[in-house]
């Protein structure tokens, strides 16, 4: 092997995996001067290829800045975010959900899904089987022809999912998408969101305030102190992950114990 060979090697290997995350004493503000408001920081956050984080912490801590700064609608004040080893691009460097699907009413969920196919860049040749392929894994087969008003709220977040799956990229954000969703739809995209990034491979950051969901979903949790938002626990989460019971699992003692810890270390952070 040749000296460039040997090198660009090694380069390759020191290259953090795509879907990589790393925030180092990354701190925001709003405004300026006396006016400023930190927001979050300093937090230094690393996270690997293929793990679940769950931010969680109390309204007003910073975890949806902290994902707008991972997405790169927003650089930080101070530090630097990077994704895959680069300066975050708005969509380009992640998928994200909202809160609110943000969908186009006037299309139909075929034209939605299209539509971020092609902004991926997925040839027209390909999108009818990719299409099919996206609404299969949110279980929204038979529904192309639907409008975004003739389907339930579940439905449209699971749209929502789909899209931001259209592309190709590593990195899944999801701010709060269940909120506004009652109990049982709630626990059912729960479900599917952690079977989909199980089986994707994806990098994913979800925020919630939810002990509850924190637990179900995360890999690892980082509960967030109340702004500025810092580290208050980094928890990794030692449950069974892949194809489990769900209604086994929440019921588990585990379960209980480790929801319990982390909504008690919330109403600790919220307090300092």
């Amino acid at each position: 092997m040749s000296s460039g060979e040997l090198a660009q090697t090694a380069q390759e290997a020191d290259s953090p995996p795509a879907g990589s995350v790393r925030l180092d004493h990354v701190t925001h503000q709003y405004g300026r001067g006396g006016g400023a408001f930190t927001a979050v920081g300093p937090v230094d956050l690393t996270v690997p290829a293929g793990e679940f984080l769950v931010l969680v912490g109390a309204s007003g801590c910073g975890k949806s800045t902290l994902l707008r700064l991972i997405a790169g609608f927003e650089r930080p004040t101070h530090g630097s975010v990077r994704v895959s080893g680069a300066e975050p691009r708005p969509g380009t460097a992640a998928g994200v959900v909202f809160q609110t699907p943000r969908l186009f009413p006037w299309r139909t969920v075929r034209g939605n899904i299209d539509l971020a196919l092609r902004y991926a860049g997925v040839d027209r040749a390909q999108r009818l089987e990719r299409r099919a392929e996206l609404l299969a894994r949110v279980g929204l087969e038979g529904t192309e022809k639907r409008r975004v008003w003739e389907i339930s709220g579940g439905q449209q977040q699971r749209v929502a999912i789909a899209r931001a799956l259209a592309a190709d990229n590593p990195l899944l954000l999801l701010d709060e998408p269940f909120a506004a969703l009652d109990a049982l739809t709630r626990e059912r995209l729960q479900e599917d969101v952690r079977r989909v990034t199980e089986r994707s491979g994806r990098t994913a950051v979800f925020v919630t305030h939810s002990a509850e969901e924190a637990v179900f979903l995360g890999s690892r949790i980082v509960v967030l102190t109340r702004s500025p938002g810092t580290v208050a626990l980094d928890l990794p989460i030692t449950l069974p992950r892949g194809d489990v019971d769900a209604e086994e699992l929440r019921g588990s003692r585990e379960f209980a114990e480790l929801r319990a810890q982390v909504s008690h270390a919330v109403k600790v952070a919220a307090a300092v």
